[in-house]
């Protein structure tokens, strides 16, 4: 299926839409078809708080649309705040975001069974 990657940040990571690719294949399928947005912070804030009723940003949302398409939004911005207080680098903490986003789009919630599966997602995938 496809993957559709846009840039609504001024921030543009640097991550090819191969490696994009590559994960979401190995994560949700071959047959899956995603759309990743790079977005700002106003925007998350605005998603946030008309899909989940939080009125405040968030790092990543994900947005199952049926059992093979679904959306994830990334706030640039908050995702570096978050590598530097985690002491990852930004490129790779984008990852390990997107492997998080991908498991909430297989239905997963957070806690143990999905730190979990996180870990032996980033270890399968070198992440």
């Amino acid at each position: 299926m496809s993957l559709a990657v846009t840039f609504h940040s001024h921030e543009k990571p640097h991550i090819s839409r191969a490696l994009l690719c590559r994960l979401k294949n190995a994560v949700l399928s071959e047959h899956y078809s995603l759309s990743v947005v790079f977005t700002n912070s106003a925007k998350m804030r605005r998603l946030s708080r008309a899909y989940r009723k939080i009125d405040k940003t968030a790092d990543i949302l994900s947005f199952p649309l049926s059992k093979t398409e679904g959306e994830i939004f990334i706030s640039t911005v908050v995702a570096r705040r978050e590598a530097i207080k985690f002491g990852r680098p930004f490129e790779n903490f984008l990852l390990f975001l997107l492997i998080h986003g991908f498991l909430h789009l297989m239905g997963c919630k957070h806690g143990k069974k999905m730190e979990s599966l996180e870990r032996v997602w980033r270890k399968k995938l070198k992440i």
